[in-house]
């Protein structure tokens, strides 16, 4: 006889606190040509577009979008499997992807000119993306020439970028890498080169070399594009191995040691499990670290009883909850933080992109310039072929 499932409301997670970022909750309203988010058909509409669409369109939804989206994707995952799904899909006249616009930008570079890539809010984008710019990146390497060592550095940027990141990577040899095959990826570039520039997550960069590779803190340097040389001594960009660039992921960089230690404190026995874009003494700190499908397996494969205290975005941590309730689930933070621009993806502008596209309307198409995708393309492929 099975065991009735119980429910698990947000407050159950939150063992350190419950105070709100209401500033990572924003963008959620809908106006103008969307249907209300308080619109009783909101559902059923979604389910007769979808089913209109057919085989014609692949929802694609990353694992931190609301339940709501996720209900009506075709393929979940982290950023890697969703590139690896759009890279698959020949058939498909409309990749509709329920993330944010890198990830968009990336589906369109990897497949073919007849399919449109829709990303269903324009303005669900990504802060860590931001953090370096095509001009940023060119004159960070024009100083890397100057102190005669570009031709010896592999940029590595992770998948978390823009394409005219991307395309700076190909252009100059590099690779893509995401969570799921840092390792792998910078593994690879230290075979081609005697340095790595990391870019944009300096956070993924730091704990990949030291954690994973077997370098030491003292091998890598932190470059601010703010900065002239990016702050650094000549010196000290002859001397690294990993020149790591200064930008970080708004969720995961927020998690802290002290939360670590004060979770161990309230939840005995508990396990803290995080992801490689937290801050290198949270990592070094937890008990797991990896990608946000390795953390999603990990919870899957534990025995039931067991407690674990997990660091990334809240839509994921509640979801595992919701589906594991013979194990204790709590969120390694005092705060109730979604990551503000995937939550910007909701079901009533998924509902208005689908019906839009079921009356041949194409809306929000995502469409990368042949000449920064050709050489983004080439760096996406390397990751993929690694």
């Amino acid at each position: 006889m099975s065991t009735p499932a119980r429910s698990t409301s947000l407050t159950d997670l939150l063992l350190l606190g419950q105070g709100r970022d209401l500033a990572s909750e924003r963008g959620v309203s809908c106006t103008g040509e969307l249907p209300e988010a308080s619109d009783p058909d909101l559902i059923s509409r979604a389910r007769a577009a979808r089913a209109a669409l057919g085989d014609r369109a692949l929802v694609l939804g990353h694992h931190y979008q609301r339940d709501e989206v996720i209900e009506f994707a075709d393929v979940t995952g982290d950023s890697f499997k969703l590139a690896q799904a759009a890279a698959a899909q020949s058939s498909a006249e409309y990749i509709i992807f329920c993330g944010v616009h890198f990830m968009a930008e990336s589906a369109d570079i990897l497949t073919s000119n007849k399919q449109k890539v829709i990303l269903p809010d324009l303005a669900a984008g990504c802060s860590m993306a931001d953090m370096a710019t095509a001009n940023q990146v060119t004159q960070c390497w024009k100083d890397l020439e100057e102190v005669g060592v570009a031709d010896k550095t592999i940029p590595v940027t992770y998948m978390n970028s823009s394409a005219a990141i991307k395309s700076f990577t190909g252009e100059h040899g590099g690779t893509i890498c995401t969570s799921s095959n840092a390792k792998k990826s910078m593994e690879w570039a230290l075979s081609k080169g005697e340095k790595i520039l990391f870019l944009p997550d300096q956070h993924l960069g730091r704990n990949t070399a030291v954690l994973s590779l077997g370098l030491t803190l003292d091998d890598c340097v932190l470059w601010n594009p703010w900065k002239p040389m990016g702050g650094l001594t000549t010196e000290e960009i002859r001397g690294a191995k990993v020149i790591l660039w200064r930008g970080h992921c708004s969720v995961h960089g927020r998690f802290t040691l002290e939360s670590v230690n004060e979770v161990r404190k309230q939840l005995p026995g508990v396990k803290v499990l995080v992801h490689p874009e937290c801050q290198h003494e949270v990592v070094a700190a937890a008990d797991v670290v990896g990608s946000t499908e390795m953390i999603i397996k990990t919870v899957e494969q534990s025995p039931a009883g067991s407690a674990w205290a997990i660091g990334t975005e809240l839509n994921l941590v509640s979801r595992l909850a919701k589906a594991h309730h013979d194990k204790k689930i709590v969120f390694l933070d005092k705060t109730v933080c979604y990551c503000s621009t995937m939550n910007r993806i909701d079901l009533p502008h998924l509902v208005w992109a689908m019906e839009s596209l079921v009356d041949g309307h194409v809306v929000n198409q995502i469409s990368v310039a042949p000449e920064v995708a050709k050489y983004s393309k080439l760096a996406l492929e390397q990751m993929l072929a690694l």
